[in-house]
């Protein structure tokens, strides 16, 4: 049995009251027709009560229920943090503002709930980030008394970053957030959690490969001591996409995306959200050298021209070494000659030394 019929039960029975009593109420007053009008105005109450009651109880609830939960949880502490501040200054304000002379002794306590509440609220959401950030940082203390960001300011912990799916299966996020290059919070909606298993659940054995590793990683990432992973089950109503959920999410928390999805990456951009891709981050912190510099490169096999050979720095980058056919699986150094930056990444072009 619903609830919605139950609330129209209740709801159709009370307004059958409500309508004979007033039908009741009808007759005496015209003197006639008592029974006649209870009958009728209670069976209209009893029509009412069932099709209105849960116009005026359960819907409202339930739409209040979804906006709640398309808030984030930092969002409604911050709210009742500021609720009971407003209050409590109020209170302290309603003695004296009780005192002033007639209406405003009757009047001024009661704007001054609304008005303190009002503020209070709007105050403390909009700095909601500076709010955790300080509580972290207090709640975060290693053994010796000093914070776990080496003596980073509160403000940097306040940050969140929203997890993409691609990202965990990935795995570099676990080794990027250990160094401490990722201040803040690591926020996975479970939506997210929920594509990842079912990925782990998948038939094909490579995606079920994927899927696993990447609840590996989080694993790995909720043990690091300094690094804050945490769960959420924020939603977004009406959408079924997951990155579509994650844009819109980070529209409303005002925050960053992690994530190496190139088309998520575009998506997000041109609506206006922060990306952190790990690819560009890979890209700009591979070894930068010039032309005219010599490096030491294993030759590992042969390149697209004729008498080319190929090598890999120790960062990735691939060395494309002229007439470097002859030196396959040996320790060479070679020149630098040309540097070229390309969408996939840098390549270098070298030749052996003389």
């Amino acid at each position: 049995m619903s609830t919605d019929f139950i609330v129209r039960l209740v709801g159709m029975v009370v307004f059958a009251v409500l309508g004979a009593y007033w039908g009741y109420a009808l007759g005496n007053l015209t003197r006639s027709l008592q029974v006649l009008y209870s009958v009728v105005l209670g069976l209209v109450g009893a029509l009412a009560g069932l099709v209105l009651t849960p116009l005026l109880t359960t819907r409202p609830l339930r739409a209040l229920r979804s906006i709640l939960g398309r808030v984030a949880a930092e969002t409604l502490f911050a709210g009742l943090i500021g609720m009971v501040t407003g209050l409590l200054v109020a209170a302290l304000l309603a003695f004296p503002l009780s005192l002033l002379p007639e209406p405003f002794g009757s009047i001024l306590p009661f704007a001054g709930v609304l008005l303190f509440t009002y503020f209070g609220v709007s105050l403390f959401i909009m700095r909601q980030g500076d709010i955790m950030g300080m509580l972290s940082s207090i709640t975060h203390r290693n053994s010796e008394g000093e914070s776990n960001g080496g003596g980073a300011s509160w403000g940097q912990n306040a940050r969140t970053i929203l997890l993409d799916t691609s990202v965990i299966i990935d795995g570099r996020v676990a080794d990027i957030a250990r160094t401490g290059f990722l201040p803040g919070t690591l926020l996975i909606p479970r939506f997210v959690l929920n594509e990842l298993q079912y990925i782990a659940d998948s038939p094909d054995g490579l995606r079920r490969q994927r899927g696993r590793r990447g609840m590996e990683v989080l694993a790995d990432l909720q043990k690091q001591p300094n690094v804050m992973v945490r769960i959420s089950d924020i939603d977004v109503d009406g959408v079924r996409e997951v990155d579509d959920k994650l844009v819109i999410l980070a529209r409303q928390m005002r925050c960053p995306i992690l994530t190496n999805d190139y088309n998520l990456n575009r998506i997000a951009e041109l609506q206006g959200v922060t990306i952190l891709n790990i690819n560009e981050l890979a890209n700009a912190v591979k070894s930068v050298v010039l032309p005219g510099e010599a490096l030491s490169i294993l030759v590992i096999q042969e390149g697209k021209e004729q008498n080319q050979g190929v090598g890999y720095m120790d960062d990735g980058t691939m060395v494309v070494i002229e007439n470097g056919k002859d030196y396959i699986n040996k320790q060479i150094e070679v020149m630098v000659t040309k540097v070229l930056q390309t969408a996939a990444g840098r390549m270098i072009f070298a030749k052996p030394e003389d």
